[in-house]
């Protein structure tokens, strides 16, 4: 479910007819505080009403409700009714929101952080936005059910106890934050019962990919956001969301190596070594919501054998250096992304960003498998960053709305993003956001040591060859094949447009031996033979774009070779200009696929199955 313009529209007119911008009667306490008080507890109204509403609409018609869904407007003008009259520009620049934020804007952001945390929580509830547990769930259904009406109590019930804590505070009063962090511990109790008792037939994780406990921490995460987007000083809790002390300084323009602290982060590169990356703000007056980051590559290793074998320097991320060609080059006469902002995540663990907190305790070696830890805890940070930021400069203040993403990587780092699109839509809300897999198609050899067979083993967490990767995988596409490329990329595809830049835009060179090593195909035509039907399988999908040179040299990864990113075309459409096109014209953006000579070149190599369009 997402807030339409037209939707958007429509409530302003209603919040101005409402007297936003009219103070009103004489406030028998500080305005400033009133204001932010009404903004907490109205938020957390609209995303009680509006996520009821929403899950009526799921559970009778297995997809969200529509942009005109009567109920949801109530919802929304009724927030922006009840702001507006006790906020003015003075109360909300005054309560601390920003210093020049305006209420009109406070209002546009409540509204669009209450779509956005409804979204994600029944995204979460009911196997996406497209509702996929639902399809074929049949008795199971009541566990979905269950899971959101518990879930959506608690929710509610936790970001309401930390308002009241930090109000408290704001009113020079005390709060024991230890006493109301154990209600919010009871109201997890009791919602795990509730859980217990509505999934006692079919576990809430054979449906979603979560059990109840993770399923309410991720709950319990969306409430301490709400608390921050509500209340400019969140003192005294000390939330892991929105702009704090702790979140290091970061000049324009320059980049910045973060390190994070495994103790408050939970990160853990493959050597034990501290997990860190890298930002790079855009320069001074440009857009700082305008966001490209790389996952770096580097391969895998899943056995004692091959993880023995892996260089040292490959487990660890305090000497990596941010990559700055192609597209993460910061000259404008190179990439059209040179002045946004840039991320840099080094890979450390040897699982293409998808391991779950595991340790592989091998003979030879010892590998910690965190991916998916490390670059999620970027992503929060980088949110914190931009959040901050926004904020600090602008009239509206942060928005998730406003972020304009390109989330990708290379080799190892498109595998991870294939594994952590999900993350960004659903939990981070950045809803703007194409993906850029380069080097990554993540193909299956139909044999016992092949991506999907492998699934069984690093999906689990048994040691030493379990990953814990399944809670992090998408709630609609959670079974043993789903690292496997097509089989994803068909189980994504119906969640995608919802925004127009939301896409993948697949990048990869036909010849690629490496990807033929590193998903243990036999030979080169074996491979690039199933990678080109794997691309006639998937064509056309919704939101699936591709860009498949067909150099006749073994090229592996090709967006950060500058030569190709600004000099390589097909059908006469540039690298570079291709990829630009997926932010600036994603609608009109297609495919640019080339048959080449391959087929002459390398012997057993077979012509697409397909039309070329």
């Amino acid at each position: 479910m997402k807030l339409r313009r037209s939707r958007y529209a429509r409530l302003m007119a209603f919040t101005l007819t409402a007297g936003l911008m009219a103070p009103g009667a004489a406030f028998a306490a500080d305005p400033a505080l009133i204001c932010e008080k009404i903004a907490a507890k109205s938020l957390q109204s609209c995303v009680k009403k509006i996520s009821r509403t929403e899950g009526k609409c799921y559970l009778a018609t297995g997809a969200a409700c529509g942009s005109e869904e009567p109920k949801v407007d109530k919802a929304l003008a009724a927030l922006a009714k009840k702001v507006g009259k006790k906020c003015s520009d003075a109360n909300v620049q005054a309560a601390g929101y920003g210093p020049s934020m305006t209420a009109a804007a406070l209002v546009e952001r409540l509204q669009a952080a209450c779509t956005a945390e409804v979204a994600s929580f029944t995204a979460r509830s009911f196997g996406g936005p497209h509702g996929a547990a639902l399809a074929g769930a049949g008795a199971a259904a009541q566990c979905l059910e269950g899971a959101h009406k518990h879930g959506t109590k608690f929710l509610s019930k936790a970001a309401k106890l930390r308002s009241s804590c930090i109000g408290k505070v704001r009113k020079g009063a005390s709060c024991d934050t230890a006493k109301s962090l154990q209600r919010i511990a009871d109201a997890e109790a009791k919602a795990l019962e509730g859980l217990a008792t509505a999934c006692t037939d079919t576990p809430l994780e054979d449906l979603v990919a979560l059990d109840a406990t993770e399923f309410l921490a991720r709950a319990d995460g969306q409430a301490r956001c709400m608390t921050a987007i509500a209340h400019p000083d969140s003192s005294p809790l000390d939330l892991d969301c929105g702009p704090r002390p702790g979140i290091a300084a970061t000049p324009r323009g320059e980049y910045v190596q973060i390190v994070l602290d495994e103790a408050e982060w939970g990160t853990r590169c493959g050597d034990g070594s501290p997990f860190a990356f890298w930002i790079r703000l855009a320069p001074e007056g440009e857009p700082v919501e305008n966001i490209v980051l790389e996952m770096q590559g580097g391969g895998v290793c899943i056995f004692d054998d091959d993880c023995a074998g892996v260089p040292a320097g490959l487990f660890e991320a305090l000497s990596d250096n941010p990559e700055q060609s192609g597209i993460m080059s910061n000259d404008p006469n190179v990439s059209p992304f040179a002045n946004w902002t840039k991320v840099f995540v080094p890979y450390c663990n040897q699982d293409v960003f998808i391991g779950g907190g595991t340790t592989s305790d091998f003979a030879s070696v010892t590998v910690h498998r965190f991916g998916a830890i490390n670059v999620r805890a970027a992503l929060s940070y980088l949110r914190d960053v931009i959040w901050r930021e926004l904020d600090a400069e602008t009239d509206e203040g942060y928005r998730a709305d406003r972020v304009r993403f390109l989330f990708g990587g290379v080799s190892a780092g498109g595998f991870g993003t294939l594994f952590n699109y999900h993350y960004v839509l659903d939990e981070l809300q950045w809803s703007h956001t194409a993906a850029w897999p380069d080097a990554s198609l993540s193909l299956d050899n139909g044999e016992p040591l092949g991506i999907a067979a492998l699934g069984l083993l690093l999906l689990a967490d048994t040691p030493p060859l379990g990953w814990g990767a399944k809670s992090y995988l998408p709630p609609y596409c959670f079974a043993t094949n789903c690292g496997v490329g097509p089989v994803l990329l068909e189980a994504t595809s119906p969640r995608l447009k919802a925004e127009p830049e939301q896409q993948f835009l697949i990048l990869s060179n036909q010849i690629d031996q490496t990807q033929v090593n590193t998903t243990f195909f036999s030979n080169l035509p074996s491979w690039l033979n199933t990678a080109r039907q794997a691309y006639c399988d998937t064509k056309g999908l919704n939101g699936v774009r591709y860009f498949l040179p067909a150099i006749t040299e073994n090229t592996h990864v090709i967006s950060t070779r500058e030569n190709l990113y600004t000099g390589y075309s097909i059908g006469g459409l540039l690298m570079r200009d291709w990829l630009e096109l997926g932010m600036t014209d994603p609608d009109n953006l297609v495919d640019a696929v080339e048959e080449g000579t391959l087929v002459m070149d390398y012997p057993g190599t077979n012509p697409f199955p397909c039309s070329l369009d």
